[in-house]
């Protein structure tokens, strides 16, 4: 496995985060090399000047945390997160439609967000919120994924019932196309819980513990 800090999402979600806190997500992602940092949207311009120099990408979400806004909503946070810098954007599924069966709906609105993404040349992760759906409705929702321009599939916000599952994302491996990735988020705390993901088919992690994963990996590496 590549160092894990590679696959680490060092994530900063909290309504009560203020300047202070954004200064030493950078710090940290700077020290640890994560791959990315996902902030709010708020927060995205700063943080993007903060890490212009380096390879870092910024991760912003939209239509945050339930996902049911109008899509011509979601598509206005994008048009302004694609202005203020961000390099991928995290979409909340609309369960709403899910659940009313309003599939050509969703189809609708996966094309849409994808082509304005796509356009910017940034990557688009749909959050699906896995606590809340059938397997019927996952593996659906995984091949429209395949079929209608994500790029990748992530379980969850962080403020559901629950986050992720290693079975959830087992399955989610079975029913995704080869070229869609998946990112595991909700309640990875630990190195040995993100190698779990990591082995289960997760090519990102989520977690707003990315500085205790990476030590806890240097001491079993240094033991």
């Amino acid at each position: 496995m590549e160092k894990i800090q590679q696959y680490l999402e060092h994530t900063l979600l909290s309504p009560t985060a203020g300047y202070g806190d954004y200064d030493r997500l950078v710090a940290e992602a700077r020290q640890y090399a994560f791959l990315g940092v996902c902030v709010p949207p708020y927060w995205v311009k700063k943080v993007k000047r903060d890490l212009r120099d380096t390879a870092i990408q910024v991760v912003t979400v939209i239509g945050f945390p339930l996902g049911y806004q109008r899509t011509e909503t979601k598509l206005d946070e994008v048009k302004y997160a694609l202005r203020d810098g961000a390099d991928e954007l995290d979409v909340v599924l609309n369960l709403s439609a899910v659940k009313s069966g309003a599939w050509d709906w969703v189809k609708i609105e996966l094309v849409r967000l994808a082509e304005s993404i796509h356009q910017a040349e940034k990557i688009f992760k749909l959050i699906l919120e896995t606590a809340y759906l059938n397997d019927d409705e996952l593996q659906r929702l995984c091949e429209m994924c395949g079929a209608y321009g994500v790029d990748y599939a992530k379980t969850s916000t962080g403020f559901a019932l629950k986050g992720a599952e290693i079975e959830c994302v087992r399955k989610m491996r079975s029913w995704l196309p080869a070229h869609v990735g998946i990112k595991a988020s909700g309640g990875i705390r630990t190195f040995t819980q993100a190698k779990a993901f990591i082995e289960a088919g997760a090519e990102r992690i989520g977690t707003s513990s990315g500085v205790a994963i990476v030590e806890e990996s240097l001491k079993q590496t240094n033991t």
